[in-house]
């Protein structure tokens, strides 16, 4: 299992699933480019090179195929190296999943605008980086829960103590969001998930990515499965890990993996083009 996380987060999201869905299966959760321990080059930060990323870490860590769970622009990912390397992706797995509509949150937006590059070391000047990080911790030491929504943004923010780790979050978010929302729309190529498992979790209160693009993508493939996690935010698998692992587990365990080769590939892009 591939896990993608999501911008400005890192491997650490899947921490309390990982257990669980180690025990039957490899689990493999990189931090991506410009993100947690990873390098943050100027580079390419396109959801296309982000996806010929992993799937040269999978050919270096010795695995030709994947089951991909990609959560918000892991999402995104996920859907782009199911289109690129069909041949190597056996299940899809979308979580509160980016690039599929328009609308996102403002604070996203604004990260799109010209100049945002020079705000950011204001908005995250030291004292405040600290301040975002230590917010889980100061709720948890009085015994509070401040929320897996506050808790992974205030993380976040905390990531962006260097100027590398702040350009490579403008960097990945011009490359799919500018000021009037996402621009980069996976719908239209939807109907080639055809013939692979696929399964959309959303929570229902995710103020970041609104739930209609859930059931909008899920309405666009037939035979996915769509899981809704009620009271949670945009990240459902901190929200309720138990529940997320369960459903990840069943979900491997009731399908079959996906073969798609190159002959396969070329009769879904030509019935779609003669209709």
């Amino acid at each position: 299992m591939l896990l993608v996380h999501g911008i400005a987060g890192s491997s650490q999201t899947w921490d309390e699933i990982i257990p669980a869905l180690a025990r039957d299966h490899t689990v493999i959760a990189p931090d991506l480019l410009g993100h947690g321990e990873s390098a943050k080059p100027r580079g390419d930060y396109s959801l296309g090179s982000y996806a010929s990323g992993l799937r040269d870490l999978l050919g270096v860590l010795g695995h030709d195929r994947a089951t991909v769970v990609g959560h918000s622009l892991g999402g995104g990912i996920a859907m782009i190296f199911a289109y690129q390397f069909p041949e190597r992706t056996e299940r899809m797995v979308l979580v509160d999943a980016g690039g599929l509509g328009k609308e996102v949150s403002i604070a996203l937006r604004a990260a799109s605008l010209p100049g945002a590059e020079l705000v950011l070391p204001l908005l995250f000047a030291p004292p405040l980086l600290r301040a975002g990080g230590a917010v889980a911790g100061a709720l948890g030491r009085v015994g509070l829960r401040g929320g897996p929504d506050v808790e992974e943004i205030a993380r976040g923010v905390a990531s962006f103590d260097n100027a590398q780790s702040r350009m490579a979050f403008v960097h990945t978010v011009r490359s799919v969001i500018d000021p009037l929302g996402q621009r980069v729309s996976a719908r239209d190529r939807l109907y080639l998930a055809e013939g692979m498992p696929t399964m959309v979790i959303w929570g229902d209160r995710d103020r970041i990515i609104p739930i209609d693009h859930g059931r909008a993508a899920h309405e666009l493939m037939p035979g996915s499965r769509f899981e809704v996690f009620h009271g949670a935010g945009h990240f459902p698998h901190r929200d309720d890990p138990v529940r997320f692992a369960e459903v990840l587990r069943e979900f491997l365990e009731s399908t079959d993996p996906a073969y798609i080769d190159d002959e396969e590939a070329r009769r879904l892009l030509r019935e779609r083009a003669v209709a």
